[in-house]
């Protein structure tokens, strides 16, 4: 396999991993709904000459399949950024990027709950070593001390975040729309900027300035227009399944970013925590045999 088809996902995953220090840097600047509503808006505003003509051709699909698209629309773009950015206010990045990097994990989980899929050794075992490791980042080192509720609200909100981006992508695996991949995506977007509509029209409000204008601009175009592109190219040249590796990469890279732009210094806990996060989710996604094989049935 060429080399060349291995960065599309690397630099996917490299700008999502440097959202998650835009996430934080947006702290103060500008409000979670503003730049929620704003970053969807900006990338509604760019695709529309260039999809509008095309999602018009597919109306008929899109007005009969309009309740999926919403509940996509809400989930991968609404839910999973909208939290992150309330969750970046007591969390850090490097934090969130290991929470994040637990989505191929959780929708291995959420595949044998919702799509039937057998559950595989790996997603079993891997998922307990990964839950584990999470433990160990939410209490900062001391998993007993979640018996006392001693948990950052940020972290449980990537916790949620992740959830919803995981459903998100069983549902897309469930529900095959009969859209190309781009009309798909600007339908959901448009759904995703009515739901973040009302947060934004309720406030607080923050007008756009010089402080904050990059941070919408990076949100909006490179974390929301290149990745999209990049991730559905990865998708085409080497398959989901091994695209979702790089996403194990998140971590390392959310925390070399933030250590170079916010100074945040690693811990001992966050090391352990990303360690045993990576390996349940690494075993998830090698260790395929089903569980329990079933009995071979005689002719």
């Amino acid at each position: 396999m060429p080399l060349l088809y291995f960065l599309p996902p690397l630099g996917a995953v490299l700008i999502w991993s440097g959202n998650m220090t835009i996430n934080q840097l947006t702290v103060g600047a500008i409000a979670p709904s503003s730049i929620a509503f704003l970053r969807w808006l900006l990338a509604l505003l760019v695709l529309t000459p260039f999809l509008l003509p095309a999602a018009w051709r597919h109306r008929q699909t899109i007005r009969r399949e309009w309740a999926k698209l919403a509940i996509l629309g809400l989930l991968g773009m609404g839910l999973w950024q909208g939290l992150a950015y309330v969750a970046a206010e007591t969390t850090s990045a490097t934090n969130m990027g290991i929470l994040a990097a637990m989505v191929p994990l959780l929708t291995v989980l959420l595949s044998a709950l919702i799509l039937r899929e057998a559950p595989s050794l790996g997603g079993t075992v891997g998922g307990l070593v990964a839950l584990f490791g999470v433990l160990v980042l939410l209490g900062r080192g001391d998993p007993l001390s979640l018996l006392e509720l001693e948990v950052a609200l940020g972290d449980l909100l990537m916790v949620v975040a992740a959830t919803c981006y995981a459903l998100y992508g069983v549902m897309l695996k469930r529900w095959p729309l009969d859209l190309p991949p781009w009309v798909l995506l600007y339908a959901q977007v448009v759904f995703a900027v009515l739901f973040l509509l009302p947060p934004y029209l309720m406030g607080p409000m923050t007008p756009v300035d010089g402080h904050n204008v990059w941070l919408i601009l990076y949100a909006g175009i490179p974390a929301s227009i290149i990745t999209t592109y990049l991730w559905m190219r990865a998708i085409r040249q080497i398959g989901a399944s091994q695209a979702s590796i790089f996403i194990n990469l998140m971590p390392l890279f959310s925390a070399l970013i933030a250590m170079a732009y916010l100074g945040e210094r690693i811990a001992l806990f966050h090391l352990v925590g990303g360690v045993l996060v990576l390996a349940g989710v690494l075993m998830a996604q090698t260790l395929t045999q089903p569980l329990v094989r079933r009995a071979a049935r005689s002719p």
